[in-house]
């Protein structure tokens, strides 16, 4: 069989090391581990209970192993990327001790699994498609405009209204901005890596692409909770967390969502930086 050199093919169960699996069944037994494995994550970063999280994370490891090798392997491989997360604090910190640390740790959440993927398991599940021979659509490249038109009309209104922007540090000086802006598009392009193309190019092997989108949103969404997105900031990281997923299955281009993501992201820089600092760049209304 032709192996493929494009992004994987999640919409269908594809395997994404060449094999073709059947159509996922919608209901599941495996579908507990799984949710196991989110509610883990939700507790570890979201409400910071590493007591109930690890206990959860542990549990879903060993059902999975009880129903099955291949889901087992794969939720392995997300449990140890949100293990290592888990070790440190990643909420945001410009000061250069906390932006090597949580650079090193967010590394070695892609990087390990990725390599156990490859050295130990030998096959090439976890891959990162940066380009897709399938041809974007109209509403496609139309959305890429209009991701920064609702960034600059949402984000400004919810950093402040909700107070959620004193989450991340006030800018002092160049440094600390350059290190800011740095942060946050390598965070939004880790978040892509391990949330999009690792956790949810996993669990399409084994969920249908809805399933697999809820349980690596609710991994996302309490990531970004942990990070500074708080208040009622779910009612935008959600949508949002659901709408990567969904178009990485549709385009099949990891760096098509990249580009969506880093093009919110901009905004978020503005938008907090300008929060703190009411007489920078006061371009937005809120």
């Amino acid at each position: 069989m032709e192996h493929s050199t494009t992004a994987p093919q999640p919409e269908s169960g594809a395997d994404q090391a060449g094999e073709r699996n059947e159509r996922p069944p919608s209901l599941s037994w495996k579908l507990v581990p799984a949710a196991l494995l989110s509610t883990s994550a939700f507790f570890l970063f979201a409400l910071q209970e590493p007591l109930v999280g690890y206990p959860l994370l542990i549990s879903s490891l060993v059902l999975a192993v009880v129903l099955e090798r291949k889901l087992a392997q794969d939720l392995l491989l997300i449990g140890i990327g949100v293990g290592i997360v888990s070790l440190t604090s990643v909420e945001a910190d410009v000061s250069w001790p906390a932006f090597t640390r949580i650079g090193i740790t967010l590394a070695l959440a892609v990087t390990v699994p990725f390599l156990i993927d490859r050295l130990v398991y030998k096959r090439q599940a976890i891959r990162f498609p940066w380009r897709s021979r399938q041809k974007k659509t109209k509403g496609q490249l139309a959305y890429l405009f209009v991701v920064p038109i609702l960034g600059w009309a949402i984000l400004p209104f919810y950093f402040i209204r909700s107070g959620a922007y004193l989450n991340w540090p006030q800018i002092t000086d160049g440094s600390e901005l350059v290190r800011f802006f740095v942060g946050v598009n390598a965070v939004g392009t880790w978040d892509e890596l391990f949330f999009v193309a690792t956790c949810f190019a996993l669990l399409c092997r084994h969920f249908p692409v809805w399933q697999a989108n809820l349980l690596q949103t609710v991994i996302f969404v309490s990531f970004l909770w942990e990070l500074g997105y708080r208040a009622w900031g779910p009612l935008l990281t959600i949508p949002f967390a659901l709408v990567q997923g969904y178009l990485f299955s549709r385009t099949r281009s990891l760096g098509y969502v990249l580009i969506v993501h880093l093009l919110f992201d901009a905004i978020v820089f503005l938008a907090i930086v300008h929060a703190h600092n009411r007489d920078w760049w006061p371009i937005f209304i809120y």
